[in-house]
């Protein structure tokens, strides 16, 4: 009787919580064979609030995004490779990497990439109330406002890829699009290199139309990598996109944009 109340008990206090109170951490199975990847029912989620992790459009372009919570060394590389290459991409920053890097923020910026939101202290948002959500989110715009010439940060990537109903609504409200991924390797333990060739192929043996790629600049591998693999993929046939392209398309009907 006592085990069959224990149950009960464990049931009930299961059920009492609201579904949207339940954390989920971004994935999917990994595509290898040119094609968007599978991820299930996080696709609808993220959609009902706006948020994207591909390009749906099916043009052969890809977004380069960076994940930067601090500085290893490499960042500079990584910039330096975009400007030679003519390649946009977007820099997803936190409140240490604001504080210890400033001028790489800056450079970001000059150099015309955008600026998104990573958190200031890189909690995870579900276990975070409203207001402290907006606090995190709004102490790294206001700290890129006063180094950079970026006066709206649109995008924000949520720590470990980490959300649940309430924060992915809680982001639109605050003016903010959540940008997850489509294509990602284990790429940010840096005592753990194997190589720029490692990189190169962990992203081309997923790459897709439309892909939105996800790299951290911890990482001498991906520094290393990013010139072969930028060459690689126009030799294929992709162009390159900033995030803000990738909104235009979704928001305007391509017969308007004669695509």
């Amino acid at each position: 009787m006592r085990k069959t109340w224990t149950l009960l008990l464990t049931a009930m206090i299961i059920f009492s919580f609201p579904l949207s109170a339940y954390a989920d951490g971004w994935g999917y199975k990994k595509s290898n064979n040119g094609e968007v990847p599978d991820v299930g029912r996080y696709g609808p989620m993220i959609e009902k609030e706006d948020g994207f992790y591909v390009d749906p459009s099916g043009d052969k372009t890809v977004y380069f995004t960076f994940d930067n919570g601090y500085e290893q060394g490499y960042t500079g590389q990584v910039l330096d490779v975009l400007k030679e290459k003519g390649v946009p991409a977007t820099f997803f920053v936190t409140g240490h990497y604001i504080e210890s890097a400033p001028d790489l923020v800056k450079r970001m910026a000059k150099e015309g990439h955008l600026i998104g939101n990573h958190s200031w202290s890189h909690p995870d948002f579900t276990q975070l109330s409203k207001d402290k959500m907006k606090t995190e989110l709004d102490k790294v715009d206001q700290a890129v406002q006063k180094l950079t010439d970026q006066n709206v940060m649109s995008f924000v990537r949520p720590p470990r890829g980490t959300f649940n109903a309430n924060t992915l609504k809680w982001a639109k409200e605050f003016g903010y699009t959540h940008a997850f991924w489509s294509v990602a390797f284990k790429d940010w333990e840096t005592d753990k290199q194997k190589g720029w060739e490692y990189a190169y192929h962990s992203v081309l043996d997923q790459v897709h139309p439309g892909a939105v790629i996800l790299l951290h600049t911890v990482s001498e591998d991906n520094a290393d990598a990013l010139s072969h693999l930028i060459d690689e993929l126009r030799k294929q046939g992709y162009q390159f996109g900033s995030l803000n392209d990738l909104m235009i398309k979704k928001w305007i009907p391509s017969p308007i944009l004669g695509l």
